[in-house]
């Protein structure tokens, strides 16, 4: 019988697998428009200002201000129209003492002009001129050349994440092609000779897999690429053979399964086989999910999942995800979508563990609940009823019913 393995909070595991990852990136160029959520590999600095010339936010009359100073209804400034400003293009005139050009929303500053009055401040006199009823004050109504961006201004230091607004503010000054850690390839392999792929009619004693599924799902949400690398029976050198074949073209490996302790305990043999420094963690206190194993392998993280589908979503959540942001070099903390409800019911716990609850979100008179679903951590649907999971802490008795708690949303 093996020796049983030796646990470690969570916190403490992910430090110990992080302290022996390779924590540097590939880097890719690709073309901005492509580039949402990617992690910038590059300090970006601005090529030139933004906007490039002083334009009008409003319709109205170019002019100098000075010219409308005192200005009032009764006692308007008298200016007379020579012309209208194109749009897209420069206006060929400049404006004089008491000129004013016709100016639209975005529209170029004429040379010699420095405010904007807003048509709604004017009234026409003819076809040539027009009394401005309301004073202007220099740049009134204008954004002028660097207001948004300062040449040579930094825009984004390497580690940023790029947001929908971010790649506009790239476009707009041109930037079409950025460097961008790639995304990491992560090798899927679920074990047992008792599983088989999705499209298959179970035997009796046989089950679908369902891990490589939810995993390539988690894998995809935070940034990575999955790559489904079948399924291995539960013979010790087919899954060595297929582990190597899939972490050498591969940045991180996950095992599913085979990492209980039992007879038939073949991960972290496998693990240690593969290269230095091999197992680090084989044990973490979290229920469900204790016999999870976290190794690396000549730099390269590999993960072995426990079996059961709730054990393995909730492993893969606390370490998985946070390993492929640090292997995309980004600095962010990992913020996870939360509600506060109240409890429906009692959730005693042992302390020792940190214990990990799924819940159902339901509104009743006007607040809002989680109430707990049960299930044992091999029932797939347990997860699908689910809106989210919460945590009871490292060192709790429990919750109790009726206490606010943070629900993580799925």
């Amino acid at each position: 019988m093996p020796e049983m393995f030796k646990v470690l909070p969570p916190a403490e595991a992910l430090k110990v697998w992080f302290d022996h990852a390779s924590p540097f990136p590939r880097v890719e160029s690709i073309a901005t428009e492509e580039a949402l959520d990617r992690v910038l590999a590059e300090r970006l600095t601005a090529r030139s200002a933004l906007p490039t010339f002083a334009r009008s936010t409003m319709d109205g009359y170019a002019l100098r201000a000075e010219d409308s100073f005192g200005a009032t209804e009764s006692l308007p400034a008298y200016f007379s129209v020579i012309g209208e400003v194109p749009m897209g293009r420069s206006f060929p005139q400049t404006v004089g003492p008491a000129q004013a050009a016709v100016i639209y929303t975005g529209g170029m500053l004429p040379a010699g002009a420095d405010a904007v009055v807003m048509v709604e401040r004017t009234q026409k006199l003819d076809a040539a001129n027009i009394e401005v009823l309301r004073s202007v004050a220099p740049g009134e109504n204008l954004v002028y050349v660097g207001e948004d961006v300062k040449e040579g201004e930094l825009l984004f230091e390497a580690g940023s994440i790029l947001r929908p607004q971010d790649l506009g503010g790239l476009m707009a000054l041109g930037i079409t092609q950025v460097s961008v850690a790639a995304r990491p390839r992560v090798a899927i392999i679920s074990t047992g000779d008792e599983v088989i792929a999705p499209g298959q009619t179970p035997n009796p004693g046989q089950i679908r897999d369902v891990n490589t599924y939810t995993v390539a799902g988690l894998v995809a949400r935070a940034g990575g690429i999955a790559v489904p690398c079948g399924i291995i029976g539960d013979n010790y050198q087919a899954l060595l053979l297929a582990t190597r074949a899939a972490l050498e073209n591969a940045d991180m490996l996950v095992i599913s399964a085979g990492s209980s302790v039992s007879t038939r305990d073949l991960t972290a043999d496998v693990l240690n086989a593969l290269g230095e420094p091999g197992v680090l963690v084989h044990g973490v206190a979290v229920k469900p999910g204790k016999p999870t194993i976290l190794g690396v392998c000549n730099g390269k993280p590999v993960i072995g999942l426990p079996g059961n589908p709730v054990s393995a979503m909730v492993v893969a959540g606390l370490f998985l995800v946070p390993m492929l942001r640090r292997l995309q070099n980004n600095p962010r903390p990992l913020l996870r979508q939360r509600l506060t409800a109240q409890l429906t019911h009692n959730l005693p716990s042992v302390p020792g563990r940190e214990d990990y609850i799924q819940v159902k979100l339901v509104e009743r008179e006007g607040r809002l609940w989680a109430e707990p679903v049960f299930g044992k951590s091999n029932l797939i649907y347990t997860l699908v009823k689910s809106d989210g999971m919460i945590c009871i802490p490292l060192n709790s008795n429990g919750l109790y019913q009726g206490e606010a708690v943070d629900v993580e949303l799925f």
